[in-house]
């Protein structure tokens, strides 16, 4: 079982910078042993995925956020980081941490099974 929790969102102006941390709880090394991701909701949209982290510390982006955004972690504090440059107001959503046991070299968008209850990101223009 794996518990995560968000925070760092709230309200920036366009062309701004944020960062999101994600803090992972679990008896065992997530860092070492879970593929981890962000996601993001925006109203009246399906949820999409932002961008993966592996166990091993392979990345993968969506194209929508590409060379602004980069995934890290810091295993010592089993926290997932999402740092967020030159926000869009596309970019406004409600943003999901998430987690699934694997130890592959990357991700697969579909299997994350551990969710966060999110944080809110609101870029206005």
């Amino acid at each position: 079982q794996v518990q995560l929790v968000e925070s760092g969102g709230g309200s920036v102006q366009a062309g701004g910078s944020q960062r999101l941390s994600c803090l992972a709880s679990t008896s065992g090394d997530i860092s070492g042993n879970y593929c981890m991701g962000w996601f993001r909701q925006a109203p009246g949209k399906e949820r999409e995925g932002v961008a993966t982290i592996s166990s091993v510390g392979s990345t993968n982006y969506a194209d929508s956020v590409k060379g602004r955004f980069t995934i890290s972690k810091d295993s010592a504090k089993n926290t997932l980081y999402l740092q967020m440059n030159s926000l869009k107001p596309e970019d406004t959503a409600m943003y999901y941490c998430a987690a699934y046991l694997s130890r592959g070299l990357y991700c697969r968008w579909g299997a994350f099974a551990y969710w966060g209850q999110g944080t809110q990101v609101t870029v206005s223009s």
